[in-house]
């Protein structure tokens, strides 16, 4: 009667504990950088009503230099209409970009990690390192 594994056994349990960890952790990265994705799409639509209010109190929208950067607030004159401007998930130094291109229309991107996404259009100029952006418009 054996009271001890084998070292053969041993070794088998512990390559399949070792393939078992590597799907796990590849399928949770994964899912990180879709919840990252929609935190930043989810960013933008909240940029893009704040668009909205300053465009119908100003009857424009504002010009691409006077936009405000992550983290601070949006403020005009007595109105706010960011109490905090978002900053990107994974990478708060880098900023949504906004660009006015006359005063009707504008342009927001963001900059997403899942290149399968089915609203990524490739952009390395913006997004060197994911190559992937999204881009919402009024």
């Amino acid at each position: 009667m054996r009271k001890a594994f084998t070292l053969i056994e041993l070794l088998v349990v512990i390559a399949l504990i070792g393939i078992l960890s590597t799907l796990v952790i590849a399928n949770l990265n994964s899912a990180r950088e879709r919840s990252r994705d929609a935190q930043r799409k989810s960013d933008l639509r909240n940029i893009q009503t704040a668009l909205r209010l300053y465009y119908n109190d100003t009857g424009s929208y504002p010009i691409t230099s006077a936009f405000p950067t992550g983290g601070n607030p949006w403020t005009v004159g007595m109105t706010t209409y960011m109490s905090t401007f978002p900053k990107d998930p994974l990478s708060p130094t880098q900023d949504y970009r906004y660009v006015q291109t006359d005063s009707d229309t504008y342009t927001l991107d963001a900059c997403l990690e899942n290149k399968s996404d089915d609203k990524c259009v490739t952009d390395a100029s913006f997004c060197p390192t994911s190559e992937c952006k999204y881009t919402v418009k009024p």
